[in-house]
């Protein structure tokens, strides 16, 4: 136990962190480079192989079959013919395979003869000024891992999710890497884990921000409510947001619980730790579509009392201009013997009784809370 006391600090970020220069590939792929590999390494007691040149996936295997330790295989978005080879080479399973290839699978574990077939979805928080109803919250990608007896395979997809920090923290600690695959496929989930974490405080400002803005007085201390399309567009992310988190969850729980051959067993219970965490994002992400529907909600229902509030003002006043229309259409009428008609102060009386009327119709609206 005392190796691994440190697990969780070591496959986290230490402002202190000192990068090994270790020959490594750039983790970004440059379109014009002809192979999806971006890193290819053989780690033997805890430690990174030193080579001259980069070796090729085929070169590390022919290394770790002859003098043991496991080789460490990055690719970024490989096409089938790239990743064929490899599936060769390691014996991997072809629906696992097509999976890698083809990308868009739902977060899940899956196993072989030989291997692990795990899929993560990356969540990454766009940072914007002001939310729309088009702002993009959330970009995903995947990371999905072959987990062998002495090797270990990242197929990545999408601009987000670069493993690189997280490989040079791991060589910064060998005791870990000393556990072989199984330690690395742990750090894989607690960092993507970590980031649905930041990626929820980040989502709950933004629906804080919302509701704050949906219930915060207008004019004469009424709601001004907010665009709906902001809070659907919120929802929308939060949904996807969700489909990287939910299906996880199981998988997880399957590390933490069930003795697997690949899994070390020392490693196996810190599994655990990371299903609490994902427990823990699950349910606030769950807690963010229940909050933005009733946030929703509540908007829809303040749109419409202030519609009903313009209504009330445009009767009351149509009531009291009903008055002068009225009087003003009686005496437009051409009869020759109507009251007051030839009367000296009959113009002022009429006008005086129809604005006394109007008067007091607006008074009572007034009262009643229609004006």
């Amino acid at each position: 136990m005392s190796m691994i006391r440190d697990l969780r600090a070591a496959v986290r970020p230490r402002p202190s962190l000192r990068i090994k220069d270790s020959g490594s590939y750039d983790t970004t792929r440059d379109p014009a480079t002809p192979s999806a590999v971006v890193d290819c390494a053989v780690y033997r007691d805890g430690a990174r192989v030193a080579t001259r040149t980069p070796l090729t996936p085929q070169e590390a295997m022919r290394q770790v079959r002859r003098d043991g330790g496991f080789v460490w295989i990055g690719l970024h978005e490989p096409t089938e013919d790239e990743f064929a080879g490899i599936a060769r080479e390691f014996g991997l399973h072809p629906l696992a395979v097509e999976d890698a290839v083809q990308a868009h699978q739902r977060p899940k574990l899956e196993r072989y003869d030989d291997s692990l077939f795990t899929v993560f979805k990356t969540i990454h928080y766009v940072e914007h000024d002001r939310l729309t109803a088009t702002s993009e919250i959330v970009e995903t990608g995947e990371v999905m891992c072959f987990t062998g007896g002495d090797f270990f395979i990242t197929v990545r997809h999408g601009g987000q999710g670069s493993l690189r920090a997280l490989r040079h923290r791991l060589q910064d600690d060998p005791e870990l890497l000393a556990k072989g695959p199984s330690a690395v496929l742990h750090a894989i989930a607690d960092h993507v884990v970590d980031g649905y974490i930041a990626v929820a405080d980040a989502v709950q400002d933004d629906i804080d921000e919302v509701e704050t803005e949906v219930f915060s007085p207008g004019r004469k201390g009424t709601p001004r409510g907010t665009d709906a399309g902001q809070i659907y567009q919120l929802k929308r992310e939060v949904l996807e947001f969700k489909r990287a988190v939910s299906p996880l969850l199981r998988p997880m729980q399957l590390l933490s619980e069930r003795p697997m051959r690949l899994i070390d067993p020392d490693i196996q219970k810190y599994f655990r730790d990371v299903a609490d965490h994902l427990a823990r994002v699950q349910e606030q992400v769950l807690g963010f579509d229940e909050l933005l529907n009733s946030i929703l909600q509540a908007n829809l229902a303040q749109a419409s009392v202030a519609q009903n509030e313009d209504m009330r003002k445009i009767t009351s006043w149509a009531a009291i201009v009903a008055v002068p229309t009225m009087v003003c259409g009686v005496y437009g009428m051409n009869f020759e013997h109507m009251p007051e008609l030839h009367a000296r102060y009959g113009y002022p009386v009429v006008m005086g009784i129809t604005v006394g009327l109007c008067l007091t119709i607006h008074r009572i609206l007034k009262r009643n809370g229609w004006l």
